[in-house]
């Protein structure tokens, strides 16, 4: 977990405020301690980051290390702001994979160890440490290994300050024949995720003529961004003679937390594909793409100067569609976002997910499990809603007087989801409901 902006912007009484406000919230009997449940917490879920070489402005690894910073750890916990993964709770589907946020036990019980003074505990006990990824590995080497391909996009020098830059570009991928995507992941390489605001990569396939045509995304990063992982039994297609055309916008000097502040030579973006065997395209049911979808029409956004604006965009299928998952993009305006589904036949809107606390630095692919990933039937709407706010209360805002347009820049704004789904027809539709009307009636017999 990161601490963005520090202890600045905070008072000790204000901190004192909060510790005191945190305590008359638990109900905690227990006197937790460093040694015994504290660390632990903390070197499986904050470690990852603040330890030698790892992107966290400070390291955590040790009591030493942890214990001046304790306030504010309990400050950012509490208020749920690391780790950095903004999605409401309480708010449609919880089940997702790949969520950083901590179990509500855990956040009372390290409240309640800074309020009680934040001991040690026994000192002969020795809190062990996990073992840890290298901070420049592949998001899903532990689970599948190094990536089956890497692309690599031209290498391009980012100066230290300055305006926007972008770099469009083709790279020929080398595959020989049509392949399923099991996961992928875009990263820049080394100090270049301080100067890559994002990164699209779409797929341009080999045509009769000999020519090359759009076929599709094949992913997305922004900053922050984890990674994707296609569900079991569905395709989603990188053919044969591909091309990568990278679009990569780059911000001078930096953005967010993980700034540089200086040029960085050789600028490189990567995308990692694991595919699942060759011919896996003909066992599985269904294709699934990456697309985004527009929330209102694209440069009609507007937010007035010391003002708040909402943007609102609906989509429908003409077939049933699971929805996989769901990414919200804009810039620093941007602070909410929001998915629900309207059923027109029985005028009920279902919510779907929620982001109250969204940040431009964190981008996040919400993933959701497949047991529980919304289908959605033929006719329905999705409905996307995203919330900007303008005004001095946004940490992200420097000039809260300009009015702000949609645009490409990282000083403009944007209204757009990345939204994974499968296609499905009306079989398939009534089948995976079949599955979970069963698995729900299991559940119950088990618990009863």
């Amino acid at each position: 977990m990161q601490f963005a902006r520090g202890l600045l912007g905070f008072t000790a009484s204000a901190i004192i405020g909060l510790q005191g406000q945190a305590l008359a919230q638990t109900s905690h009997a227990d006197s937790p301690t460093y040694n015994g449940s504290v660390g632990k917490i903390l070197n499986e879920n904050c470690v990852v980051c603040h330890r030698e070489g790892g992107i966290g402005p400070m390291q955590l690894t040790n009591y030493d290390q942890v214990r001046p910073w304790a306030p504010l750890i309990q400050l950012k916990v509490a208020n749920r702001e690391m780790p950095p993964y903004a999605y409401d709770h309480g708010v449609g589907i919880q089940d997702l994979e790949g969520d950083w946020r901590l179990e509500q036990e855990d956040i009372d019980t390290i409240v309640t160890w800074v309020n009680q003074g934040s001991p040690l505990g026994d000192a002969d006990i020795v809190v062990e440490m996990p073992e840890l990824p290298d901070p420049n590995a592949w998001s899903f080497s532990s689970e599948y290994g190094q990536p089956d391909m890497i692309v690599a996009s031209q290498p391009m020098d980012i100066p230290a300050n300055g305006g926007d830059l972008w770099s469009k570009h083709f790279v020929d991928m080398g595959l020989t024949s049509d392949r399923c995507i099991k996961a992928v992941q875009v990263k820049p390489r080394g100090e270049a995720q301080a100067v890559v605001h994002h990164a699209n990569s779409d797929i341009y396939a080999p045509t009769e003529d000999g020519e090359f045509a759009t076929y599709g995304q094949l992913t997305e990063y922004a900053m922050g961004k984890w990674g994707e992982i296609v569900p079991e039994g569905v395709c989603r297609t990188v053919p044969a003679g591909s091309q990568v055309r990278w679009s990569i916008h780059m911000f001078p000097g930096g953005l967010g937390a993980t700034a540089q502040g200086a040029m960085i030579k050789d600028n490189v973006v990567e995308v990692g594909l694991w595919f699942h065997p060759e011919g896996y395209e003909e066992q599985a049911k269904y294709k699934q793409d990456l697309k985004q979808y527009q929330i209102g029409r694209e440069g009609d956004l507007l937010i007035p100067p010391n003002g708040y604006t909402m943007a609102e965009g609906f989509q429908s299928f003409d077939h049933p569609v699971r929805i996989d998952s769901f990414q919200p993009h804009g810039h620093l305006r941007m602070n909410a976002a929001s998915l629900e589904v309207f059923y027109p036949e029985t005028g009920k809107v279902e919510p779907i997910s929620q982001v109250s606390k969204w940040s431009a630095t964190w981008h996040h692919s919400h993933i959701y499990n497949p047991d529980v990933a919304p289908l959605i039937p033929t006719g329905a709407i999705l409905i996307l809603k995203q919330w900007y706010d303008n005004t001095s209360d946004n940490p992200n805002v420097t000039d809260p007087d300009q009015f702000v347009v949609w645009g490409s820049r990282t000083a403009d704004e944007m209204n757009h989801a990345w939204i994974a789904v499968t296609h499905l027809d009306d079989e398939g539709f009534e089948e995976l409901l079949e599955e979970r009307r069963q698995n729900e009636q299991r559940s119950i017999a088990n618990n009863n």
